[in-house]
């Protein structure tokens, strides 16, 4: 038991800040499976979320006060801004169960996180850079996502907010791309899916705003509902690359990074449910089931691999891109 215990205890301690996916992965099937009706299955991985969440923002602060130069040195690393995604897409998910004011202090504190984290880490960009470089698209949608989730309680202005920085998150999306090494689509560790996954957070995103009704009847809703189709067709032409990537050149063996492989299949799947009722576009709800179990599929082979990496105190595989 006491070995257990010390392997436990040096994974925690390695644990990289790319963990974060797990919430985002646990934490956007649990909408997709509400959204499908399957709420018992969506209130397990609501519980799993939010008790990663809880877990991680404990290291995240404990790092922060006792490890001040290793929370510096990851706090300028894309991965970092996982902390805001994952914050904001939990905060999205509350918001199903009515609860308003948590969610509205999720949104405050993913605001903050993303004000200082992001400017840390757009100062530190470089050339070919793994899929983590898409989360500083990520973590502006996410944003929206909540921010448009609690318009309806909290008022028009929130909604017109969240739409400024839609338009920021399309604008950071290319500027990941041209960082973004292309290599990494046949050999990244799990984390190149980010690179559909932040479209598929914008369509989201996208299809939420327009489900506020702020700019029904308007040029706004109609530019808003197309961009967001368009967003949600290069979302899914991304995934069929990645798809076919993986099938191509299989790279088996746990990585943490294999969490933001399932978060993008699992968003991907929800913005799919969500814009086929905000957009009218029947035929996504259909896709965006079938997409939720595969990467309801993914995501239990990847909770299999961490539970591994667990008893071995692993929690990672080096398999040829850095966190950086």
């Amino acid at each position: 038991m006491g070995g257990m215990n010390e392997r436990a205890a040096r994974w925690w301690a390695e644990l990289p800040p790319a963990a974060g996916s797990a919430v985002l992965a646990t934490g956007i099937l649990s909408v997709g499976f509400h959204l499908t009706g399957a709420e018992t299955v969506s209130r397990v991985l609501l519980g799993l979320a939010g008790a990663l969440w809880a877990l991680l923002a404990c290291e995240f602060a404990t790092r922060l006060l006792c490890s001040r130069r290793r929370w510096v040195a990851e706090a300028d690393t894309p991965p970092a801004l996982t902390a805001v995604a994952a914050t904001t897409v939990l905060g999205a998910r509350v918001v199903l169960l009515g609860w308003t004011d948590p969610a509205a202090v999720l949104l405050a504190l993913g605001a903050v996180l993303w004000a200082v984290l992001l400017a840390a880490v757009l100062t530190h960009l470089r050339r070919r850079m793994p899929g983590g470089v898409f989360l500083i698209c990520v973590a502006t949608q996410g944003l929206v996502v909540l921010a448009a989730a609690l318009a309806p309680s909290a008022g028009d202005w929130l909604a017109r907010t969240g739409a400024a920085f839609f338009v920021l998150g399309l604008l950071l999306y290319p500027v990941a791309l041209f960082r973004f090494d292309l290599r990494q689509v046949t050999r990244g560790a799990g984390d190149q899916w980010i690179a559909g996954g932040a479209l598929a957070i914008s369509a989201l995103a996208g299809s939420k705003l327009l489900a506020t009704g702020v700019w029904a009847g308007s040029a706004g809703h109609t530019a808003l509902r197309t961009t967001t189709l368009i967003v949600l067709a290069a979302d899914l032409g991304w995934y069929a690359v990645l798809l076919g990537a993986e099938l191509l050149r299989p790279r088996p063996g746990y990585d943490v990074r294999r969490w933001a492989t399932v978060f993008p299949m699992g968003m991907t799947a929800v913005a799919c449910l969500s814009t086929s009722t905000a957009a009218a576009v029947g035929w996504l709800d259909g896709l965006g089931r079938v997409l939720l179990w595969v990467a309801a599929a993914a995501c239990l082979v990847t909770l299999v691999g961490t539970v591994g990496s667990v008893t071995s105190g692993k929690p990672f595989v080096a398999s040829g891109s850095d966190f950086r």
